[in-house]
């Protein structure tokens, strides 16, 4: 037992190493993230590059920037699809658009946007139901490399079909196959669904508020998180949210013992939302 506890307590000292390199040569500080969490990705990528210690991987990213991109790729969080989370995009419908419908402009945050999915799954929402003309989407994630893929909104046919059902769930309209072109195995996402988009490289634990928002989106991105760093955020999201403006946070999580829980109202709904009220 003393031997595991000690080969455990090397690779968190390993795995500090390498994040406080990355920090100092690169720029990107993921000091204070969850480490279960960011020594699960870790490890996964030292089986699929068959690296025989965080050490190794640590001179491999330090000695070969184009390396570089992979670790940070490994880092994000990728979600599986289009209207993932059914409940969520469901309550968006019945209990966010009525409030958006009373503003002659809606500006919306997706913040940590990975590959795009959220962004165009709210983009489609906001079609159908008729405020999308009304609305400019900021969509921000620290790897710019994720945010140009987001961009370019082309994702495997075959995950749009899985999609398609999940849209449906979600209370679409239309069919979901409306939304695309298809070339080869690809699915295209249609340029009048981007016309209202904005993306751009922006770190939620370094980098600052740039406008007011009615409504910012956050799934499954502070769960990375430790506690300093969570209520670094919670500050960013509060000084960036428009009073009355809604608050979305993923299912595993919440504002609960955040200092800032008190400036919020949950909504009455199974989805992490909230509306700030003060």
């Amino acid at each position: 037992m003393a031997a595991l506890s000690q080969l455990a307590e090397l690779e968190d000292l390993e795995i500090q190493l390498l994040l406080e390199g990355v920090h100092r040569y690169y720029g990107f500080d993921f000091r204070g993230y969850a480490i279960a969490a960011i020594k699960q990705r870790i490890c996964a990528l030292l089986q699929a590059d068959q690296l025989s210690s965080i050490s190794r991987l640590q001179e491999k990213i330090l000695h070969e920037p184009a390396y570089l991109e992979r670790f940070l790729l490994n880092l994000s969080t990728h979600p599986p699809g289009l209207f993932r989370d059914t409940t969520f995009y469901q309550t968006v419908r019945t209990q966010v658009v009525p409030l958006l419908r009373t503003y002659p402009s809606i500006r919306i945050w997706l913040a940590g946007c990975s590959t795009g999915e959220d962004v165009y799954s709210m983009a489609i929402l906001l079609w159908e139901e008729g405020l999308y003309h009304r609305c400019r989407i900021y969509a921000t994630d620290f790897n710019d490399a994720l945010v140009q893929k987001a961009k370019a909104g082309i994702f495997p046919l075959s995950q749009m079909q899985h999609d398609a059902t999940l849209y449906q769930q979600a209370g679409g309209k239309r069919q979901f196959s409306d939304y695309y072109a298809v070339s080869h195995d690809s699915a295209i996402i249609h340029a009048d669904l981007k016309e209202h988009l904005v993306f751009a490289a922006h770190n939620l634990v370094t980098d600052a508020s740039f406008n007011e928002f009615n409504v910012i989106l956050c799934h499954n991105v502070l769960v990375y998180f430790n506690a300093h760093l969570q209520t670094r955020v919670h500050r960013l999201f509060h000084d960036s949210l428009a009073r009355f403006g809604i608050l979305g946070l993923g299912q595993r999580e919440t504002l609960q013992f955040s200092p800032y829980q008190q400036c919020y109202e949950p909504m009455k709904t199974p989805a992490h939302l909230y509306r700030r009220v003060t």
